[in-house]
């Protein structure tokens, strides 16, 4: 029977990790780049209301 080869076990976890957070990275800047770009009056709270209304509506409840 063969020998488990623990050592690539190991590497190859330590590379998908690496490869996770450089990606986590990579998603974290563009999300930061493109929220720049958007102006504040885009992501306004006064947007959030009316989909509470509608949930709140959907499930007969009141506002």
């Amino acid at each position: 029977m063969a020998k488990p080869n623990y050592q690539f076990e190991k590497r190859r976890k330590e590379l998908e990790k690496k490869r996770k957070k450089e990606e986590k990275r990579q998603l974290k800047l563009e999300q930061k780049e493109s929220g720049a770009q958007e102006s504040p009056e885009e992501t306004a709270p006064a947007e959030e209301k009316p989909v509470i209304q509608e949930v709140a509506k959907d499930r007969h409840l009141p506002v």
